[in-house]
């Protein structure tokens, strides 16, 4: 058997956060993660009801087996409370590639310092480790906090997909899409340090 892309691991922060493979077991916790916010209502989110929960998470499983991703549930250190997910995707091993996506947080941790110890930790690991050449992320283009934050990691944008998904409720979205390359990563990494001193 061929040695995936991406092996499960688990990342682990100096002050927030603990990144594990997902598993059905954390169903419940992500359920809760959720409600914080009742993040499922907001327009440019597909985070999944509660109903949709245990659903989403035997489809990403079942990706990972398939198409090689590696989804993550968010532990916050200092309590072990299960807070958001997120996940490598779009894996591209013959190109050495892939998206960080498919991120949410609790309400209570959004604007954080979570967040950027998350990115930081697999972004880290996606060029140090899998030794990839450029890591992608995409956001709906109307959601300006999100673009605010992934632009304060470093990255750079490339260039807008229209009509890109149809979202839950209908609309189309086009996405903002950003990427860091391993030319980029050096700066960026010294970058991401400073960050998570303040």
């Amino acid at each position: 058997m061929n040695r995936p892309f991406i092996p499960p691991v688990t990342l682990e922060g100096p002050r927030f956060a603990r990144l594990e493979p997902l598993a059905e077991q954390h169903t419940e916790a992500l359920i809760e993660a959720a409600r914080d916010g009742a993040l499922w209502n907001l327009w440019f989110t597909t985070v999944p009801s509660p109903e949709q929960m245990a659903g989403q998470v035997r489809a990403l499983l079942q990706q990972r087996e398939t198409e090689g991703i590696l989804p993550f549930v968010v532990r916050r250190r200092d309590d072990g409370r299960i807070v958001g997910a997120t996940r490598y995707m779009n894996v591209q091993p013959a190109h050495r590639r892939l998206e960080i996506g498919g991120t949410w947080y609790a309400a209570g941790e959004q604007r954080s310092g979570l967040n950027t110890e998350c990115k930081a930790l697999l972004l880290h690991h996606a060029f140090e480790q899998l030794d990839c050449i450029a890591v992608e992320f995409r956001t709906h283009v109307l959601n300006q906090r999100s673009r605010r934050a992934i632009e304060r990691l470093g990255a750079r944008l490339d260039g807008i997909l229209r009509h890109h998904m149809i979202m839950p409720n209908g609309t189309v979205r086009d996405s903002a899409v950003y990427s860091i390359t391993s030319a980029d990563w050096p700066a960026v990494k010294v970058h991401l340090q400073a960050l998570q001193q303040r």
